[in-house]
């Protein structure tokens, strides 16, 4: 006889394991399907304050204090040295919580499925989704594990998938974002040179004229260092990925500075074209959530915390629908609309990232009308719908607007300026 569950949930990252411990929690039988087998890596290290409530919530900050490295603030600068701006979370527009989490994904993403089992969810790992099919009152679930194929049946399945995003494919819906068509090299390096005390902690971005850098510090010695360029300007590199992470960190001041003494300890490692987001989010008896719904860009990291955050509305409207049938169709449609809300959100952010004038405004942050709190506070994952966030945020993008004809902040090169003993080496 197939096995029914009240849920299951295709995927076993900080998305499906969150959606899988909240709905356990209630009381519901629910199912995990992972295709690896964790621990495994992963990037997207850095999660952002507005997590550690949804933490608190799942019962695993305890756990998570005792193992990760926290994280207090970040720090925005350009290669040419001339504009930079550090944000301390507790200085945040109506701050919460003052710290995150810097994390290796690896056993970050083990500790919370091992949680999930823990809470009573079901988990299966090197386990995959081979088909769906949805009719009447539950889905089917075919499935295979160690080269045998069996099938599950199910009320309601949130896919959190991630890129693999099953039922986005399923159904046809993912859509690239043609703006965004980016690609990333990164590695973890040893005793990077790194700024004492809080700051130390800090995700540092270091923005160029045509790409960006990222170095998050994982522990006390190690360092997770990163770029993400237009695919189109790697591919004209004609260099593999190691030789072309090598070469652009010697071509910055701003990182060589703090790297030259330091070691690689983990392989170069690419992805590409990974923004887009599924053109439908909900359907009768499916939900996605997490990466499976979609991801923008790794700045300002929200992958993670959009991951939690979007698995834990999940739940919640998987648990209201099984406690009442008849209010499904508004439920998810109130969280389809959410989480639009907040990928637009981000969409926007991120999309003023990559022009020029915005890194001469945010480099530059004034304390006028609590911009600099307010932007702050949305780099720490404040996503509230308020009149107070969303008319500082409108003023700083005005400032933007403004910045391409009037020099409102000091214009800067952005490129990196290299002194000759630099440019030497």
């Amino acid at each position: 006889m197939t096995s029914l569950y009240d849920a299951a949930i295709i995927g076993g990252g900080p998305a499906g394991s969150t959606a899988a411990t909240f709905l356990a929690l209630k009381g519901h039988k629910v199912i995990v399907l992972e295709k690896e087998k964790f621990p495994r890596f992963h990037i997207g290290e850095s999660l952002l304050p507005y997590s550690m409530g949804a933490f608190e919530r799942l019962g695993v900050r305890e756990k998570l204090d005792a193992r990760f490295f926290p994280k207090y603030g970040a720090e925005i600068c350009t290669s040419c040295g001339k504009g930079a701006a550090k944000f301390n979370f507790k200085d945040a527009y109506r701050a919460v919580h003052e710290r995150a989490y810097q994390v290796t994904r690896s056993e970050f993403d083990k500790v919370l499925l091992d949680h999930s089992a823990q809470s009573g969810a079901e988990v299966r790992e090197e386990t995959t989704v081979e088909n769906l099919e949805f009719a009447g009152d539950h889905a089917g679930i075919t499935i295979s594990h160690a080269g045998e194929t069996s099938s599950i049946a199910a009320r309601y399945v949130i896919d959190c998938s991630g890129r693999n995003t099953v039922i986005g494919k399923f159904f046809n819906l993912k859509k690239p974002y043609a703006n965004l068509k980016k690609f990333s090299v990164f590695a973890h390096y040893e005793n990077v040179a790194r700024d004492e005390g809080h700051e130390g902690t800090y995700s540092r971005l270091v923005r160029g004229s045509d790409r960006w850098f990222w170095m998050i510090p994982l522990s006390e010695t190690k360092m997770s260092i990163g770029v993400v360029m237009d695919i189109a300007d790697f591919k004209a590199l004609k260099q593999g990925p190691e030789d072309a992470l090598d070469a652009m960190l010697r071509e910055q001041p701003e990182i060589w500075s703090r790297i030259a003494h330091s070691t690689r300890v983990s392989p170069v490692r690419s992805e590409g074209d990974y923004s887009y987001r599924n053109r439908r989010l909900t359907g009768d008896r499916w939900m996605l959530a997490g990466d499976a719904a979609g991801f923008i860009d790794p700045i300002f990291s929200t992958g993670v915390f959009v991951a939690i955050e979007s698995a834990e509305q999940a739940a919640n409207a998987v648990h209201a629908v099984l406690e009442n049938a008849r209010c499904r169709a508004g439920v998810f449609k109130k969280y389809e609309r959410e989480m639009n809300r907040v990928m637009d959100l981000y969409l926007r952010f991120v999309s003023k990232w990559y022009k020029p004038r915005f890194i001469e405004v945010i480099t530059n942050p004034v304390n006028k009308f609590q911009l600099a709190p307010v932007i702050n506070s949305m780099l720490a994952g404040n996503i509230k719908s308020s009149f107070t966030l969303w008319s500082r945020m409108e003023a700083f993008y005005l400032v933007t607007f403004l910045q391409r004809y009037i020099p409102l902040c000091p214009r800067l090169p952005l490129g990196p300026q290299h002194s000759d003993a630099v440019a030497r080496r």
